[in-house]
């Protein structure tokens, strides 16, 4: 049995940031649980996130390269094939672009 899983963790005492919530599904008590079971939403820490749009989205064999047009810039990000299929990425969609770095660096033109 996996308990941890069937716990929701409300995030009322810092609204806007994103929640993890599990919601149990029909599975049997002894298997282990699947991420298709669940709808999942993750608490981030990072502060950076950029809202934009998909522009463009290349499957490789292990690896996606995704391009995301936040206003006039581009952000572009490599990630694993298995997670741009897992989210179901596709040209258009609206998403966040996260950053989570120890360093920021500011050029003034």
């Amino acid at each position: 049995m996996y308990p941890a899983f069937h716990r929701g963790i409300a995030d009322t005492q810092y609204p806007g940031r994103i929640t993890r919530r599990y919601q149990p599904a029909a599975i049997a008590q002894s298997s282990p649980p699947s991420i298709a079971n669940y709808n999942i939403c993750m608490t981030i820490s990072a502060r950076n996130k950029l809202k934009g749009k998909i522009e463009e989205i290349a499957l490789g064999g292990v690896m996606a390269h995704v391009v995301v047009r936040v206003g006039e810039n581009l952000i572009e990000s490599v990630i694993t094939r298995r997670s741009a299929e897992e989210m179901k990425l596709k040209k258009g969609d609206t998403v966040a672009a996260v950053v989570k770095a120890t360093e920021v660096m500011i050029q003034k033109d």
